[in-house]
C-alpha cells in the first residue's frame, strides 16, 4: 500500500487495481473512408478489448490537427478532431443526407491515412452535414445542440470564431502567399489582438459559418461520449493524453494571449524545446509559445483547470506529455535556428497541481517522465503522487549495460513499487518488431536472454525475432511486471514492422498515418492476451 504523503490520495488515483490495455489512436482504426472514425470499427475494437480481457484503451490527443497532422499540435486543446466523426452514424441519426457523404474514388477505406486528401474531401462534407442538421433536426436534437453550446461556451465560442477567421484568411494566404499566414502575422490587427468589438462584428457577419463549426463539434461530442459509454459498459477505461504545450496556431493562444510569453503583436518572446543531448547535438526546437506562469497563477491557473477538466470529460485517466516541464522548461529565444541557446527556467511546480486538486479533487494523472529526469522532477512527480512511465525499449542499451550491468530502471526487475505504468513502446518509438529487426546483434542477444531467461546465440536470437516469439515474450514481460498498468501498442500485438511506426520525432512526412487492416483484430489473438492478463492478475475478474 502506498503510504507516502502526497498532495493527492494515490489510492483514489489508481485504485491499486492491476490493469492492462492497448494504445491505439482512433485515426488508425480500419474500414472507413480515408481515416479511422468513431463508428462501427471503434465499437468492434471495444468488443475485441473485452474479449481479450483488457480494461484500458489509450489514445493520443483528440484535438483537430494542424500543420504536420500531429495530434500534439492542435488548433484547440479543448475541441475534438472533426475528421474522426463517422458519417454513417450521422445518417443513421437523421443528421445527414446519405447522398452528401459518398466519398470520391481517391478516398479509400484501406491503406494509410492521406491527411491532405481526407481534409480536402471531408471538411466540406461535414459542413453540408451541419447545414442539413440545422435545417432538419428534431426539436429534441436541436435542444441537445443548444445545451451543448451553452455548456461548452467557455471554449467553443473562441474556437469556432478562430476557425471561421482562419478559413477566410488561409484562403487569402493561399492566393497572396505572404511570408507567414499565422494569425499574429497575417490577420487584421484588430482580429489578431482579439479585440472585443472586432470579434463581435466578425461573429455577426459570419453566423452561418460559426454555427456550422459548432454543430460539427456537437457531432464529435455526441459520437465520442456514446463510444465512451459503450466502453464503460464493457469495463474499459479510456486513457487520454495532452501535451504540456499548445500549438502557436491555435485558438488557445489567440484567445488567451496574456497567459503566454508574447509581445504586443502576438509573436512569442521565447519558445519551447529541449537542450542538446546524446541523441541530438542541436537539441529539439519545438517552437511552442511558453506560458507566462505568473499570469496563470494570478487567475488561480483557471485555464489549466479548465483544460484538465475538459480532457477528463472525454476520458477516464489522463497522461500529461513532457511532465518535466512543470518543474523547469527549456526556454529558447524566438528566432533561434536551433535549441542550443536556451536556458532552464523554473516552472510552476506543485503549486499548479494544488490548484487543480482544489478545483477538481483527486484526479487520475500519469506523468510522462521520460528523457533526462532530474531529482527535482522525480520529487515533483512523487510529491503529486503520480505514477511515471516505464518503456521496455528504453531498458536496453549496450553502452549502459557494459558500464552499469542490468540495472537500468526501465528494466522490469528494477521496478521498485507499483507506482508506474509500463509500455512496450509509445507513439514516438519504433514498433517492437521493427526495433528488434534493426537491433545490433550484441543488443539483440541481451534482449533475448533477458526475456527468455537463458543463454542464447545470435542465430537463436534472430530466429526468435523472425517467428515473432521474442516480441510476444517482451509483451508478456511487461504484463508480468509490478507496474500497476501495462499498455501494449496495437502494432506490437499484431507484429507490424517499422512501417507501422506512428511517429519519428523531429521529422515530417508520413507520421501519424498508420492504419490497421480489418483482419488485424483476428491476427491479434484475444484468447492469448486474455490468458496472460488473467495469469498476471490484470483482468478485473482475476483480482
Amino acid at each position: 500500500m502506498w503510504k507516502k504523503k502526497t498532495i493527492y490520495d494515490r489510492t483514489v488515483i489508481m485504485n491499486f487495481t492491476r490493469r492492462s490495455g492497448v494504445l491505439l489512436h482512433p485515426t488508425s482504426l480500419p474500414g472507413t473512408p480515408g481515416i479511422g472514425t468513431l463508428g462501427k470499427y471503434a465499437y468492434d475494437f471495444v468488443d475485441w478489448l473485452e474479449q481479450a480481457g483488457q480494461s484500458l484503451w489509450q489514445v493520443l490527443p483528440l484535438g483537430p490537427t494542424g500543420y504536420g497532422d500531429s495530434p500534439y499540435a492542435s488548433f484547440s486543446t479543448f475541441a475534438g478532431n472533426p475528421l474522426l466523426i463517422d458519417l454513417d452514424l450521422l445518417v443513421q441519426k437523421g443528421w445527414a443526407d446519405k447522398k452528401h457523404i459518398v466519398p470520391p474514388d481517391y478516398i479509400k477505406d484501406t491503406g494509410n491515412v492521406d491527411f491532405g486528401s481526407v481534409v480536402w474531401w471531408k471538411t466540406p462534407v461535414l459542413k453540408k452535414c451541419a447545414e442539413f442538421f440545422f435545417k432538419n433536426a428534431s426539436k429534441e436534437d436541436l435542444a441537445l445542440y443548444k445545451a451543448f453550446c451553452k455548456a461548452k461556451s467557455g471554449w467553443l465560442n473562441d474556437y469556432s470564431t478562430f476557425m471561421s477567421i482562419k478559413q477566410v484568411y488561409d484562403e487569402k494566404a493561399a492566393q497572396e502567399k505572404p511570408a507567414s499566414s499565422m494569425w499574429n502575422a497575417y490577420w487584421p490587427k484588430s482580429l489578431a489582438s482579439h479585440e472585443e468589438d472586432a470579434i463581435k462584428e466578425w461573429q455577426s457577419e459570419h453566423k452561418s459559418d460559426i454555427e456550422a463549426i459548432k454543430i460539427i463539434q456537437f457531432f464529435f461530442d455526441v459520437q465520442w461520449n456514446n463510444l465512451k459509454e459503450y466502453a464503460a459498459e464493457k469495463g474499459i477505461k479510456l486513457i487520454g493524453d495532452i501535451p504540456i504545450f499548445v500549438a502557436p496556431d491555435s485558438a488557445d493562444v489567440w484567445a488567451n494571449q496574456k497567459l503566454f510569453q508574447l509581445d504586443k503583436s502576438g509573436k512569442p518572446l521565447c519558445v519551447a524545446g529541449v537542450p542538446p543531448d546524446y541523441f541530438c547535438a542541436d537539441g529539439q526546437l519545438w517552437g511552442n509559445p511558453l506560458y507566462d506562469w505568473n499570469a496563470m497563477k494570478s487567475t488561480g491557473y483557471k485555464w489549466w483547470v479548465q483544460r484538465i477538466k475538459r480532457v477528463l470529460e472525454l476520458t477516464d485517466v489522463l497522461r500529461i506529455d513532457h511532465f518535466r516541464g512543470f518543474e523547469a522548461y527549456w526556454s529558447v529565444p524566438y528566432g533561434e535556428k536551433t535549441a542550443i541557446n536556451g536556458e532552464w527556467i523554473k516552472g510552476p511546480g506543485v503549486d499548479l497541481f494544488k490548484a487543480i486538486k482544489k478545483s477538481l479533487g483527486d484526479i487520475p494523472i500519469i506523468a510522462e517522465d521520460l528523457g533526462v529526469i532530474t531529482e527535482e522532477v522525480s520529487k515533483l512527480r512523487d510529491d503529486c503522487g503520480f505514477p511515471g512511465m516505464k518503456v521496455l525499449q528504453f531498458a536496453f542499451s549496450t553502452d549502459e549495460i557494459k558500464n552499469n550491468g542490468m540495472t537500468n530502471y526501465f528494466m522490469p526487475h528494477m521496478f521498485t513499487t507499483n507506482e508506474c505504468v509500463a509500455y512496450t513502446g509509445t507513439h514516438d518509438n519504433d514498433t517492437l518488431q521493427g526495433w528488434l529487426e534493426n537491433c545490433s546483434e550484441e543488443l539483440l542477444v541481451i534482449v533475448a536472454q533477458y526475456v527468455e531467461g537463458k543463454k542464447l546465440s545470435v542465430e537463436q536470437a534472430k530466429k526468435l525475432v523472425e517467428n515473432g516469439k521474442l516480441r510476444r515474450e517482451m509483451i508478456k514481460t511487461i504484463l508480468a511486471s509490478s507496474a500497476v498498468y501495462a499498455v501494449v501498442t496495437m502494432q506490437d500485438l499484431i507484429g507490424t514492422g517499422n512501417e507501422g511506426r506512428m511517429n519519428t520525432p523531429s521529422t515530417t512526412g508520413a507520421n501519424w498515418s498508420w492504419r490497421m487492416k480489418k483482419t488485424d483484430l483476428k491476427k491479434a489473438d484475444s484468447s492469448d492476451l486474455r490468458f496472460l492478463s488473467n495469469l498476471f492478475g490484470r483482468n478485473e475478474k482475476s483480482n
